[in-house]
């Protein structure tokens, strides 16, 4: 006899949401019917183990995990930094919010991910009034998400339980509107993929509703299973999740956030304040500016920034998509006071779904190559790359030569002057600087970063990739580690080793004032501005705007090592490594023709150059997020 009440498992990875959620839609389809497989709906959330460390939701002081620390392969680094956890912590309780105001519920759990099922599983396999249905959950195109989904359709399928796979919808164009059936159809060059589903404003289907109620949470629910409990407030939920994380401890000297300084990134998690940012982009007209806009380093609008809430699915692309047609045809009052409201796309709406096209192509990108998203020879697999490969800096365990003979002791100081964004290049340090502290750093920055450390300094590229893991709020696996592999040449760009970005003309095309290096870069902010400035009306704000500078003083902002000696001591530079010492010289002047560059030797642990003549690369504009950087 089936026991009175049937529960439904829905396993919320990263579709953080209630609205266009074909899930929860087709859950509320079911619940009004007056026959349905299943009485109540168990929403669940893992933090999985393997990604994000758990051991700050120990009961005791005197328990241990039960689970590895949560730690990057190559660099060591912890794999979900204390920015972009706590910016999943908001999304999720938001998640929660929003499902209780709908008579539902979530259930947070660690571990795992098929452990916390078998848990839940094994809870209700002692009750005889209660059992598990079966359990839904979405799809997602990564590695270790497909061994968790594997993992959980042979523990539901023991039990003789119920398991269905959904098709992530958060993206733009839906799976089902492929011109292929399979991945490896998928082409390597974006625009041919591109042209082929043209015109992108007739692409996306239609958004799902947001539904009107659900059914409603088991009586009973099983617990978190020992050594570990969940706490049951949001400022709880982030202690633990920050309680292991401190990564001051463990590369020595990062930076302190500079005064005056404002973050790009300033939002909090979650479906509410991701379709508020839309609505504000519409509204004000950013989105129509965006094409123009898109290459900014200083400021909240110079992007749409709407990539991490797409990462955890709190929004869809075609959310995004449907708001800016509603604004295109005039549909709404929303943007009516903004430039190109009823006229239609405009290169600024166009773009940013060009940028939505571009996250979809990297996730199947994915889907085709597989494990090579993460290996040194990327999707080419070309067995003669060759980077130079360094040790974890964090600790002292892996002391060994790497496969090019390099000193270990120098490569690793050489790794902790990039991370703390010492390298002696002001767009660079920046850069580094601002993802540390903030989480976030511009699309045009990403793009010098990567081609920095790969092109410049030859290091493998997967430090990098883990780096941005470990800090980016956006961070989306797809996105992160595919554009990584395009900039380092193992990707599919096919300019491949040839594109290398020279950070000094860009910081000259980008920064022109040197605005972004001198508010994040505080030591070098009063360069050529004499003794009367102060830290507090330098370059801090990023509302603040500085009589233009001369390019000799452009010149020492963007390499400090350039400064006279006189500027050095009265910045009190002198003797300073990354000034003096810059890990590569790059010689550059605006009168040469064509604004090229050489690299020359610098004096740091690893002064050499790579490559071939310093030139210029603009690239695509879409690096590293797609919408996560840019947008």
């Amino acid at each position: 006899m089936s026991r009175a009440t049937r529960v439904l498992i829905y396993l919320i990875r990263r579709d953080l949401r209630v609205a266009d959620n074909p899930i929860l839609h087709e859950i509320a389809r079911l619940h009004g019917q007056s026959q349905k497989p299943f009485t109540h709906v168990l929403p669940l959330f893992v933090f999985p183990a393997d990604q994000v460390e758990v051991s700050g939701f120990l009961s005791s002081e005197k328990e241990s995990s039960p689970y590895p620390e949560a730690r990057s392969q190559v660099g060591g680094f912890w794999r979900c930094g204390r920015l972009r956890a706590k910016f999943l912590a908001e999304s999720i309780w938001d998640t929660k919010k929003d499902l209780e105001s709908l008579g539902s519920g979530l259930e947070i759990r660690v571990g795992e991910v098929k452990d916390a099922v078998e848990s839940i599983l094994d809870g209700y396999r002692e009750r005889s009034d209660a059992e598990v249905h079966g359990l839904w959950m979405t799809g997602e195109d990564a590695w270790e998400e497909y061994e968790d989904e594997e993992e959980v359709k042979d523990l539901m399928g023991r039990e003789d339980k119920e398991f269905k796979l959904w098709s992530d919808e958060k993206y733009l164009v839906d799976d089902r509107d492929l011109p292929f059936k399979d991945a490896s159809q998928l082409s390597d060059v974006f625009t041919s993929f591109r042209k082929t589903m043209e015109p992108l404003r007739a692409a996306p289907r239609k958004q799902l509703p947001r539904p009107n109620e659900l059914p409603p949470l088991p009586d009973k629910i099983p617990p978190q299973s020992s050594p570990f409990c969940i706490p049951d407030s949001l400022d709880g939920l982030i202690a633990a999740l920050h309680k292991p994380l401190r990564e001051d401890l463990e590369i020595p000297r990062m930076p302190d956030m500079p005064t005056g300084v404002q973050s790009a990134h300033p939002f909090i998690g979650g479906s509410k304040a991701g379709l508020e940012r839309i609505r504000y982009l519409v509204d004000s007209g950013c989105m129509s500016a965006y094409k123009d806009t898109r290459n900014g380093l200083l400021g909240l609008d110079f992007s749409t920034k709407l990539s991490a809430w797409l990462a955890l699915g709190c929004v869809t692309a075609r959310q995004v998509h449907w708001q800016m047609m509603d604004f295109e045809d005039g549909k709404t009052d929303v943007g009516k006071s903004a430039m190109g409201y009823g006229k239609g796309e405009n290169k600024g709406t166009g773009a940013v779904r060009f940028e939505l096209l571009w996250r979809d192509y990297m996730r199947l990108c994915s889907r085709k190559y597989g494990t090579r998203l993460f290996h040194l020879a990327g999707y080419k697999h070309d067995k003669d790359v060759k980077f130079k490969l360094a040790s974890s800096p964090y600790t002292s365990s892996t002391k060994k030569k790497n496969t090019l003979g390099v000193n270990d002791d120098d490569t690793r100081l050489t790794v902790e002057r990039f991370l703390r964004g010492e390298t002696g290049t002001g767009l660079i340090d920046a850069s580094q600087r601002e993802l540390f502290l903030t989480g976030w750093t511009s699309n045009r920055a990403r793009q010098n970063v990567a081609s920095y450390l790969t092109k410049h300094l030859g290091l493998d590229w997967r430090l990098g990739a883990e780096w941005y893991e470990a800090n980016l709020i956006d961070y989306d696996v797809h996105n992160n580690w595919g554009n990584w592999q395009y900039v380092a040449g193992v990707g599919n760009d096919p300019r491949g080793a040839a594109r290398v970005f020279n950070p000094v003309k860009q910081a000259v095309d980008y920064d022109a004032n040197g605005e972004y290096v001198r508010a994040w870069v505080p030591e070098l902010r009063d360069v050529g501005r004499g003794s009367t400035s102060s830290a507090g009306e330098s370059a801090g704000s990023v509302k603040e705007v500085h009589e233009p500078s001369s390019m000799e003083d452009l010149m020492g902002v963007f390499q400090a090592w350039r400064l006279p000696d006189e500027e050095k001591k009265r910045l009190g530079l002198e003797g300073v490594e990354w000034v003096e010492k810059p890990l590569i010289k790059i010689d550059f002047s605006v009168n040469r023709r064509g604004g090229g560059a050489k690299r020359g030797r610098g004096d740091g642990p690893r002064g050499r150059g790579r490559g071939r003549g310093g030139g210029n690369s603009r690239g695509r504009g879409d690096y590293s997020q797609g919408l996560g950087a840019k947008t």
